[in-house]
Formats: C-alpha cells, sequence, structure tokens
C-alpha cells in the first residue's frame, strides 16, 4: 500500500486487555447457564445467547464484545452476514474497491494474492478472543456474522456504515450442509 495509508485504529476500549481475565470468569459463569444443544450438523455445540444459537467456540467472544469493542471513525465499515452466504466475496469485492488506488494489476504486494482474506479483514467475534491486535487495522474494514440485535452499541450508535449480504435461504443451508460435511470429514482425519 502507499505510505499515506492511515493508521492503525485502536479499536478496543482501554480496560479491554486489563480485564480479559476477569471479564472471562465472569463469562465463563453466564456461559455455563445458557441452554446448550448438541448437533452433528454442524458438528459441535450450540449454546442459545439472548435468543439466537451459536457455536460454543464463538461465544466468548459474541459475549465480550459489545461491552469492549469501540467504532472510532464514521469511515469504518462492517461487513454483516449469515455463515455461508458470500462473506468472502463480499471481504474481497469491498477490499478491492477500497484500495484501488494503491495496488497495480500484477502488484505481488496485493494482499489478496497473498495471503487470506481472514488474516487482514478481521471477523469481530472471532478474532477478538485468539487474536485481538487483529481488529486494530489499518483498514477500515472488519466483518461479523453476529446479527443486528447483538452488534456492539458503538457500531449501532456511530455513524459509520454497515454493509449486509444476504443470500436465497435454501442455498445458504445446502452451503452450510456441504460444509459441515467437510468439516466432519476433517475432524475425523
Amino acid at each position: 500500500m502507499k505510505s499515506s495509508s492511515p493508521s492503525k485504529t485502536k479499536r478496543l476500549c482501554a480496560n479491554g486487555e486489563n480485564s480479559k481475565e476477569i471479564m472471562g470468569m465472569k463469562y465463563n459463569e453466564i456461559i455455563s447457564t445458557l441452554p446448550k444443544r448438541e448437533t452433528p450438523y454442524p458438528p459441535y455445540e450450540l449454546c442459545q445467547y439472548q435468543g439466537f444459537w451459536f457455536p460454543f467456540i464463538f461465544l466468548q467472544g459474541i459475549i465480550f464484545l459489545p461491552e469492549i469493542f469501540k467504532a472510532h471513525e464514521p469511515s469504518d465499515i462492517f461487513l454483516c452476514s449469515y455463515p455461508k452466504s458470500g462473506t468472502t466475496w463480499l471481504k474481497a469485492l469491498a477490499f478491492s474497491i477500497m484500495t484501488r488506488d494503491h495496488f497495480f494489476d500484477n502488484d505481488s504486494t496485493n494482499p489478496l494474492l497473498n495471503k487470506l482474506l481472514h488474516e487482514f479483514i478481521p471477523a469481530m467475534e472471532v478474532d477478538y478472543v485468539n487474536n485481538p491486535s487483529l481488529l486494530d487495522t489499518e483498514l477500515p474494514l472488519l466483518a461479523t456474522h453476529l446479527p443486528y440485535p447483538l452488534l456492539p452499541p458503538s457500531i449501532l450508535e456511530s455513524d459509520c456504515k454497515i454493509i449486509y449480504i444476504c443470500r436465497e435461504p435454501k442455498d445458504t443451508f445446502v452451503s452450510l450442509w456441504h460444509f459441515s460435511q467437510r468439516s466432519r470429514e476433517n475432524m475425523a482425519e
């Protein structure tokens, strides 16, 4: 990218990292009281939180995020989608549009050519838990599978942009089913 690219934006509240352990204990208590359901498709435990079913592995990030995430800039753009409804395609398209002046056609430094999209356009509820520094990115572009009512209040109350992609539910279900089958096969190996 050009040297004129924006500086990194700090999107976690100051107390976010310091209180992560304390919040972890608090939220582990909450998680332990939630309704749970074991399901073979996809092959993991689901928990119901605020009326929505989520894979247990993502729940800590989903619960943490509203309290510690801060949308700072009106230029922040949030790509919201249901899983398997075109998230990766939307990430690539949005990145290409936003950085079209930074790369040339055969530019080997273009991240689209040598990185996974998820490495430079983080998923908020996943990457907060695994690698919170990914949320502090130069590009004002973040993704989420959270339903609208569970988005952090700072997003809903700010002037940032929300792009929501939807897909025919039957197609989404078929895509999710195939993804789940591949996941099951990979887990069995």
